[in-house]
C-alpha cells in the first residue's frame, strides 16, 4: 500500500485511447467518420497555437471548413498553409455558416477562450478542442462546463501529456509497487525567463494536469511566491503575458495536498537550471522513482532504487506502450503525440462513445483552481488554503 487512498488505476478513457493507437501500430485507422471542422486562431494573439490548425490535416475523416483570424495578414498566410479553405475575419459568422462538428480554439490567448467556447456551444458543435490555458479564471470555467454539459459537447483541453498512452502503462506499474510506496511528486516548470507565476500558467499548468492523473483531485495548498529572493508584494504585481492577467515575483514555491494523501510539490525559480530540462515532474518512491519529462518521447523513465541511498549504478530506463524497458512498438508515436493526433481521435471517440475526453473541461478546470489555489495561499500570507474555498476571480486582482 503506498499511501492513505490508492492512486486512480487505468480508467476507461484510457483503455479506448491505448485500443486507438494499437489501431494506429497496426497500420488500421479507426473508423471515426468524417468530421466538419473549424478553426479560430488569432494572429498577434496567440496565433494558432502549437499546431492546432495544421493538426486536422492528419486526422482521418476531418474536413477543414473554415479559418478564422481577425488578423488579415495572418489569414492570409493560414489559408496558404492549409490549402483552398474559406477564410472568415469573426468567428461568429464561421461558425454560423459552417457549422461545423468539431471547433479548434487554437489562440494561445486565454483573454477569448471563454467568449469562443461559449458560442461554438451554442452554434451547434459536438466537440471542441482547445489550446491552454483554459481560460482567465474559476467563473469562466464553470460557465464553459456548464454550458457544454447542458448541451452534451465534449471538450478537449490539449494538455496532450495526457493524452500518451505510455501513461496507463506507467501508473499500473506503480499500483503494482514497482517503486514502492510513493511519498512524494515533485514538479517544475520551465523555468527560464518566465519563472514564477507566468510559468506556472503557461507550463506549470501542463505538469499540474499530470498530477492530477497520478495523484487525484487536489484538496489543499499553501505557497510562497518571491520577487528577487523575498516574498511578494502588492507592488510587485504586474500584468503577465498570453492574456493571463495578473503575475507576481520571479520564483514560487507551492505544496499541495492530493485525494490520495501524497504531497505534490510545485516549484519555479527564474533562470533557474538547464533549459527546458526541469520541466515535468517526478513520482518519488521507497524503491525508486517515475519521471515525466513534459513534450518529451520517450516521456516516462523509470529509475530502480531507494532514492535516498546514495548509488553509482543506477540507470533510466524508458516506459513504453509495451512496458519499461521495452522497445516502442508505435512507429512514430513522438510525431502523433507532437501532431495532437492522439487527443484529436479520443475527442472524436468521445464524442461518438458520449464519454468525457481523457482531458475534458473538468479535468481544465481543476489545473485552474491549482494555480488560483497557489495565488491565493500567497495573498492569505502562505496559509493552507482548501480547493472548495478559493475566489472566481484572480487573486492578485
Amino acid at each position: 500500500m503506498m499511501s492513505a487512498m490508492p492512486v486512480p488505476s487505468v480508467s476507461r478513457r484510457t483503455f479506448v485511447q491505448s485500443m486507438i493507437l494499437a489501431g494506429l501500430a497496426g497500420g488500421a485507422e479507426p473508423r471515426v467518420g468524417r468530421w466538419r471542422v473549424a478553426i479560430i486562431g488569432h494572429t498577434g494573439a496567440g496565433d494558432f497555437g502549437h499546431g492546432l490548425d495544421t493538426m486536422w490535416q492528419n486526422v482521418p475523416g476531418a474536413e477543414i471548413v473554415g479559418l478564422c483570424d481577425e488578423n488579415a495578414a495572418g489569414l492570409g498566410k493560414a489559408m496558404a498553409k492549409l490549402g483552398e479553405i474559406r477564410g472568415y475575419s469573426g468567428y461568429q459568422l464561421m461558425l454560423d455558416e459552417t457549422k461545423p462538428d468539431i471547433v479548434a480554439i487554437a489562440s494561445r490567448h486565454v483573454t477569448e477562450h471563454r467568449d469562443m467556447a461559449l458560442y461554438a456551444i451554442r452554434s451547434g458543435a459536438k466537440g471542441i478542442y482547445m489550446e491552454k490555458p483554459y481560460c482567465r479564471d474559476l467563473q469562466e470555467a464553470d460557465e464553459i462546463v456548464a454550458a457544454a454539459k447542458a448541451k452534451n459537447v465534449k471538450v478537449s483541453v490539449a494538455h496532450r501529456n495526457r493524452f500518451h498512452p505510455a501513461l496507463p502503462v506507467a501508473k499500473k506499474l506503480v499500483d503494482e509497487g514497482k517503486i514502492g510506496r510513493v511519498v512524494e511528486i515533485r514538479g517544475r516548470g520551465k523555468e527560464d525567463a518566465r519563472g514564477g507565476v507566468q510559468d506556472l500558467w503557461v507550463l506549470g499548468s501542463h505538469v499540474f494536469n499530470l498530477a492530477v492523473a497520478f495523484a487525484g483531485e487536489p484538496v489543499a495548498c499553501s505557497s510562497v511566491l518571491m520577487k528577487d529572493g523575498k516574498p511578494a508584494v502588492k507592488a510587485d504585481v504586474v500584468e503577465g503575458k498570453e492574456g493571463i492577467g495578473p503575475v507576481a515575483g520571479n520564483e514560487l514555491h507551492a505544496r499541495f495536498e492530493m485525494q490520495s494523501g501524497i504531497p505534490f510539490y510545485f516549484d519555479s525559480i527564474a533562470n533557474a537550471g538547464t533549459k527546458e530540462a526541469n520541466f515535468g515532474l517526478q513520482l518519488i518512491g521507497t524503491k525508486g522513482i517515475i519521471d515525466l519529462r513534459v513534450d518529451q518521447e520517450p516521456l516516462v523513465h523509470l529509475c530502480e532504487g531507494n532514492p535516498f541511498v546514495p548509488s553509482g549504478t543506477r540507470q533510466w530506463v524508458p516506459i513504453t506502450t509495451a512496458g519499461a524497458g521495452v522497445a516502442e512498438p508505435i512507429e512514430g508515436l513522438g510525431r502523433q503525440m507532437a501532431t495532437h493526433l492522439v487527443p484529436a481521435l479520443d475527442l472524436i471517440s468521445a464524442i461518438q462513445e458520449n464519454r468525457e475526453p481523457m482531458c475534458s473541461a473538468e479535468d481544465a478546470r481543476w489545473t485552474i483552481a491549482m494555480i488560483f489555489a497557489v495565488l491565493e495561499s500567497h495573498v492569505q500570507g502562505g496559509k493552507r488554503v482548501e480547493m472548495g474555498a478559493l475566489p472566481k476571480t484572480n487573486p492578485l486582482l
